[in-house]
């Protein structure tokens, strides 16, 4: 009847990305954010929308942006979404993350899942630390392709 994700923990939580670049056309504002489709990939995949607001800014003249990730492909969290000035080095929030960052994410492009923090009660624990790369090499095998297979 209903969908637990979504109602338990899509709005407990909220996924952090700073800012690393502003870039200005003709036509469009872009922030590119050092996070991609592999940490949020829902507003590609079906154009879901997740408000987006500038922590580091929040009382900043409203101006609009789109907001874009680091990974080549159609890589577009917001498109033309009013938001308090953004400068680089600032850290967006996006809303309504907490059933679709962790448990849709991938190492799409070698790229490393996000560390996850809990807060309770005005108190943060790091429940996830952040992926290296020997966690993403860790279950590869290496195979010689040259050399004849043992024969059990």
């Amino acid at each position: 009847m209903f969908e637990p994700g979504k109602f338990l923990v899509s709005e407990s939580g909220y996924f952090l990305v700073p800012v690393n670049v502003i870039k200005q056309t003709t036509s469009t504002i872009f922030a590119g954010v050092d996070s991609g489709l592999n940490h949020l990939i829902r507003p590609m995949f079906y154009n879901s929308y997740h408000r987006i607001t500038n922590i580091s800014n929040p009382g900043g003249k409203s101006r609009f942006y789109t907001v874009v990730g680091y990974i080549c492909e159609t890589d577009t969290f917001g498109i033309n979404r009013q938001i308090s000035e953004i400068r680089e080095g600032d850290v967006l929030c996006f809303h309504n993350a907490g059933a679709y960052c962790s448990t849709m994410a991938s190492n799409y492009n070698s790229r490393y899942r996000p560390a996850e923090v809990l807060v309770h009660e005005g108190k943060d624990f790091l429940i996830r630390k952040r992926e290296t790369m020997e966690d993403i090499l860790r279950n590869q095998v290496e195979v010689n392709l040259f050399e004849p297979a043992a024969v059990q």
